[in-house]
């Protein structure tokens, strides 16, 4: 009984569909998960990169403020009231100044 069931499993060769369809997984988990990942991070760099001193910002905890001092990795941000806050580079998640004077989209 045992010499049939390992004669089976023993089976023909080398199967190229299952090596095809491992390379198709591949194509399809690059194309909807890591390249809209890369270019995520392109475009919030160029955001960081573009922000000056006065430029009005949100933050990723949807604190708005504007830039008031810059350092190599964080910004000094003034909030109502003359309080300032330093945040990292990396919260900021929208230029205001850029989305208030871009007029919104309309429904066709």
């Amino acid at each position: 009984m045992t010499s049939t069931v390992l004669l089976q499993a023993a089976g023909g060769g080398f199967n190229y569909q299952t090596l095809v369809m491992m390379g198709a997984i591949m194509v399809v988990f690059y194309f909807f998960m890591i390249r809209p990942q890369v270019k995520k991070a392109k475009d919030h760099k160029k955001l960081v990169e573009s922000l000056g001193i006065g430029d009005k910002i949100v933050t990723t905890a949807g604190i708005h403020g504007k830039i008031v001092g810059s350092n190599d990795t964080t910004f000094l941000i003034e909030v109502e009231g003359g309080t300032k806050i330093r945040f990292d580079k990396s919260a900021v998640s929208l230029d205001a100044t850029k989305a208030a004077t871009t007029p919104p989209a309309t429904k066709a």
